[in-house]
């Protein structure tokens, strides 16, 4: 005889039918949606210490001009130009920090296909197979052998936000946007750890697609 396997909203659920015969019917409230954020995170860069002295001169530090929703992260003031194989160029790129022990490029498909890079979709810091392209800074420049991707859409999840949703790492969920052109977006890959909070990251062509400027609700399914 086989056994069906109840996922943790599912439990939460019979426990709550269970204590709720023994008060005599009265309900039992259900644990509050944690607070979803949705942002786009649109072209940016992240880098080494190798790459900052390159691009920004040696002893040159990350300046923060506006801190970022996950803990410790932050768009700097630095920025960058970003040039392709078309010998066609992205000006004014971001860099966020802190700093990483690797460089590496995020762009939107459309900001790839302007630059005539085939940007493959992968999870930050995955660079297996992917291509290069040329950064250029105030102090100097260099080339990225590889470090150019699509970042794969994705949510932050703290372990209790985790638990809410009945997800774990790696797992896939669905973001659904009401608004005036909504939609929903497939296989947002989760990403749980202590240091993280709930927040989905789009790219501009995803948020753009979905109208997520002027969405009246936003909310994930399993």
């Amino acid at each position: 005889m086989s056994a069906q396997v109840l996922d943790p909203r599912q439990i939460e659920a019979l426990v709550r039918q269970a204590l709720q015969a023994q008060l005599g019917g009265s309900p039992v409230p259900a644990p509050a949606a944690p607070r979803l954020v949705v942002n786009i995170s649109a072209r940016h860069v992240h880098l080494n210490q190798e790459a900052l002295d390159v691009l920004f001169g040696k002893g040159v530090q990350l300046t923060v001009l506006k801190p970022l929703y996950q803990e410790g992260a932050f768009a700097a003031e630095q920025a960058v130009t970003v040039f392709g194989p078309r010998q066609q160029m992205i000006a004014h790129v971001r860099v966020l920090g802190p700093l990483r022990d690797y460089s590496q490029v995020e762009l939107a498909f459309t900001d790839a296909r302007f630059l005539g890079i085939d940007a493959p979709v992968r999870l930050s810091g995955d660079h297996r197979d992917t291509p290069g392209c040329f950064l250029v800074g105030p102090a100097g420049g260099l080339e990225l052998r590889s470090g150019v991707i699509r970042a794969a859409r994705h949510v932050h999840l703290s372990p209790a936000e985790a638990q809410y949703y009945g997800v774990k790492a790696g797992d896939l969920m669905r973001l659904v946007v009401e608004s005036e052109q909504g939609g929903s977006l497939e296989g947002l890959i989760c990403r749980i750890s202590d240091k993280e909070k709930l927040e989905v990251h789009l790219d501009t062509d995803e948020g753009n697609a979905v109208d997520l400027v002027r969405a009246r609700k936003v909310y994930l399914e399993k």
